[in-house]
């Protein structure tokens, strides 16, 4: 009989979990940190509807990085 020394599908599942959640919160961290800058052009240029929805785009993006990284130490310390 001989022994399984790698688990091929759970080794790709890992990989691609890994990848996608690499590159989304690398992403969505990216908008958070755009809707700043553009919150800080649009103010300084006395748009305040526009620098409104900038900082709501900012804090919509971080809410959803922290959520994130909250689910990904849970999914961590449950197994």
């Amino acid at each position: 009989m001989m022994a399984v020394l790698v688990e091929t599908k759970e080794l790709a599942q890992t990989i691609v979990a890994s990848v996608v959640a690499g590159i989304g919160i690398t992403v969505v961290f990216s908008i958070a940190i755009w809707g700043v800058g553009r919150y800080a052009d649009f103010n300084r240029d006395e748009r305040p509807l526009a620098a409104g929805a900038a900082a709501a785009l900012a804090g919509g993006a971080l809410v959803a990085t922290l959520a994130a990284v909250v689910f990904g130490i849970v999914v961590m310390t449950s197994k």
